[in-house]
């Protein structure tokens, strides 16, 4: 019978496994900024709207859970299903850019994962504040628990030390932009799929999911903070017939109505 450790294990096999076989190559990066001399070119491309992670400088150098988690297979399997379902026009390739890359303001929307792991220089936050107080939408992803936020927390106060993190009414616009959300799912793993025996979608102690945020002066959602939920795995694992699809439903429905919001506000 397998169980919950048996399930982690296999998830973080399965995310370096996916990371091969979409890039066809051992990965080299490290979480680091340097990271973009492994990527394929990162200029721009046609399309009204391009899906850009983040890069930036993780608090462990080589770990698993750093900006690359999930990447590229999660980017490319919700592009693909953001394109049929929004009917936006989307550009066909992700892209990763660096916080320091004077691209960055190319893009009205970027997306991190395990923002926990995050360490920002106080040039990094200044960039980023510029960024979002110009019209830009940042959507972070899986991180858990009390340790994680602790460390997130200390990150994102030197983007905002003026600014609160709150929570998200279900009443807000990014809840309802092109899809009616009137619960906030907990989004597991791949793990979650090969459990039989106490399986839970709970990690490092994170039993609550919230949806957090910052607002600017106009009270537009600036920052949206996924919080003990994990919607890219369900991005990347989407295909697996093994991974539930409400799990995976709701990740793509949250997906475009951020991305609607971010291209409204």
């Amino acid at each position: 019978m397998w169980t919950r450790l048996t399930a982690l294990t296999i998830a973080i096999s399965l995310s370096f496994v996916g990371w091969i076989w979409a890039r066809g190559t051992v990965p080299a990066f490290v979480g680091r900024y340097e990271d973009i001399r492994y990527l394929d070119e990162q200029g721009r491309q046609d399309g009204g709207f391009t899906f850009a992670r983040l890069v930036y400088n993780g608090h462990i150098r080589g770990y698993y859970k750093n900006w690359y988690t999930d990447y590229p297979k999660g980017d490319r399997q919700l592009i693909g299903i953001l394109s049929r379902l929004t009917g936006v026009d989307i550009a066909s390739e992700e892209r990763a850019i660096p916080v320091r890359h004077p691209d960055l303001f190319n893009y009205p929307f970027v997306y991190s994962v395990e923002g926990g792991q995050m360490s920002l220089e106080w040039s990094d936050a200044r960039i980023l504040r510029e960024y979002l107080d110009r019209g830009g939408f940042w959507m972070i992803d899986d991180f858990w628990g009390p340790a994680e936020w602790s460390q997130f927390a200390l990150a994102i106060e030197k983007v905002f030390p003026d600014r609160s993190i709150v929570d998200v009414p279900l009443a807000h616009p990014v809840f309802h932009s092109f899809y009616d959300i009137d619960e906030i799912v907990q989004v597991p793993n791949i793990g979650y799929a090969y459990c039989h025996v106490n399986c839970s979608t709970v990690e490092q102690g994170g039993d609550r999911p919230s949806v957090r945020g910052i607002f600017d002066d106009q009270n537009n959602l600036r920052v949206l903070i996924n919080f003990n939920t994990d919607l890219m795995d369900a991005a990347e694992w989407a295909d697996d017939p093994r991974y539930p699809h409400r799990f995976s439903d709701y990740s793509y429905r949250s997906f475009s109505n951020a991305v609607i919001y971010s291209l409204t506000h």
